[in-house]
């Protein structure tokens, strides 16, 4: 018996050890990131049994998966329609005739790579910066109200309160109206208007989907790859989007605990098409239907006048794309930046290109200020956040946490004259794993608006100094230590 017994655990052993090598292989071979390739084989190996379940359930590569296959079919169709449209509008061969462009040049070539999902540079656009929900939703909710054709909403977070229910109103009148009113909802971070808003909108005439529909939530991988754009387009012509939820919580007031502090854009004239590229994008992925470009009824490039003097270019990264294309500009903008660097996010947890490439900036004589929340939503984030800043300090950037409440902007700033704004931290999750929108604005007014806005926000701020940082207790930087290991997975 005993002999019997000492038999099954060593075939239960050999079985272990090969399905531990055949998760090692997967892990090197399917995980882009060195440094998380390295901690989910130490967790692999060091933690039976839990540390294989753990990368199967949040690490799996779903890039080359059949998770996605459907939507990488779809896209690559639907880009070839829209991607003859966009070719006669963009400004790339007047680059050297454009001093602003030309400053930005390798920038721009590099996002409107085939391989960077062909961010088209597109001018003629009147382009507002609107702080905080309380400045967004007016605007918003007039534009809605003016809608003629159709109105595409998509958004990562969106709530049953008032706000939520407000514009709910609106789209379940317009749809009344005879407008085609299309809504994508993350299923995860909208899961609060599952049984409600969603539903009423459904039964009103209004076409809504979740985006990768989660059955069970404790369980499901796919929360791991979530829809974090923030994007509404009405007409083809007007366009939002930047860090700003459908949510009470955004819009400050009385009765609000915390001061919300973000910033979103409205963008009027041919940026609102690339945005509408991305949306019918995910559109089509969502519902089963197959909208294209024919008759321009979504991409009234005809129609369009010349709304402003603004110049962009809107960059999608995700599961679904080749390269991290945001991560990628936000790491060429640092590159091309000759005095001044302004980034603002609510998470900070950077791959190490992106780390060294601000430590060089400083090093290089380049003034970076880095604005983050002194407390942000989530503990464990905020002290994964701070183990990146010592040598940061040391290298000269300058380091400010908010306090007057929590910021959750995701914006940057080069030279006074590069703008972005997006829904993209500056963390490993926002690169790799979701779903994300930013825009890159050439544009020396709107930048100096958002420059203006930083120093603003720094009036509220505390600095940080290296002298001080240092002098943290030795279990402070233990934590943080061991803390470092498992930013991979943040």
């Amino acid at each position: 018996m005993l002999q019997q017994q000492t038999i099954w655990i060593l075939i239960a052993e050999i079985a272990y050890l090969l399905i531990l090598g055949i998760t090692c292989f997967r892990i090197v071979l399917d995980t882009r990131s060195g440094s998380k390739t390295l901690a989910y084989l130490l967790f692999a190996i060091f933690v039976p049994i839990v540390g294989i379940a753990f990368y199967f359930s949040f690490g799996v590569n779903y890039r080359k998966r059949k998770m996605y296959d459907k939507k990488l079919n779809v896209d690559d169709q639907f880009k070839k329609e829209v991607h003859q449209l966009f070719q006669a509008h963009n400004l790339e061969e007047a680059i050297h005739s454009d001093e602003l462009l030309l400053q930005s040049e390798r920038l721009i070539k590099l996002l409107a790579n085939r391989k960077s999902n062909r961010a088209f540079l597109l001018p003629n656009n009147d382009i507002r910066l609107l702080f905080n929900g309380e400045e967004k939703f007016p605007a918003l909710i007039a534009d809605l109200q003016q809608a003629k054709h159709h109105i595409h909403l998509e958004y990562y977070i969106y709530d049953n309160d008032e706000i939520g229910n407000t514009i709910k109103n609106i789209l379940i009148e317009k749809a009344k109206q005879g407008i085609k009113v299309r809504v994508i909802y993350d299923d995860f971070g909208s899961k609060s208007i599952r049984r409600n808003i969603a539903k009423e909108l459904k039964e009103s005439g209004v076409e809504a989907y979740p985006f990768n529909k989660v059955r069970l939530l404790f369980l499901a991988n796919r929360l791991n790859y979530r829809n974090h754009r923030k994007m509404v387009i009405i007409d083809g012509i007007v366009a939002y989007t930047g860090g700003i939820n459908v949510s009470d919580k955004y819009i400050n007031g009385p009765q609000n605990e915390v001061y919300w502090r973000d910033t979103h854009l409205r963008i009027k004239g041919t940026g609102a098409m690339a945005l509408q590229q991305l949306f019918i994008s995910d559109w089509n992925f969502c519902s089963d239907e197959h909208l294209t470009v024919t008759g321009n009824e979504y991409f009234p490039f005809k129609k369009m006048e010349v709304h402003g003097k603004g110049k962009l270019q809107v960059i999608s990264s995700g599961p679904d794309s080749d390269l991290p294309n945001i991560l990628f500009a936000t790491l060429q903008a640092i590159h091309t930046a000759k005095s001044e660097i302004l980034l603002t996010t609510p998470y900070f947890i950077p791959d190490e290109t992106l780390q060294q490439s601000l430590l060089m900036a400083a090093m290089g004589g380049i003034d970076v200020k880095l604005l983050v929340p002194e407390k942000g939503d989530s503990r464990i984030v905020d002290s994964v956040s701070r183990i990146y800043f010592e040598e940061l300090l040391q290298a000269g950037v300058k380091i400010f946490l908010y306090k007057r409440g929590f910021i959750h902007a995701k914006t940057f700033v080069v030279d006074g004259v590069l703008a972005s704004v997006g829904t993209a931290n500056l963390d490993l999750r926002s690169f790799d794993l979701n779903f994300e929108v930013s825009t890159l604005i050439y544009d020396m007014q709107i930048a100096e608006r958002l420059r203006t806005a930083f120093y603003n926000d720094l009036q509220h701020s505390e600095q940080l100094f290296y002298t001080r940082w240092i002098k943290r207790s030795l279990w402070i930087k233990g934590l943080e230590r061991v803390l470092r290991l498992v930013s991979p997975f943040m």
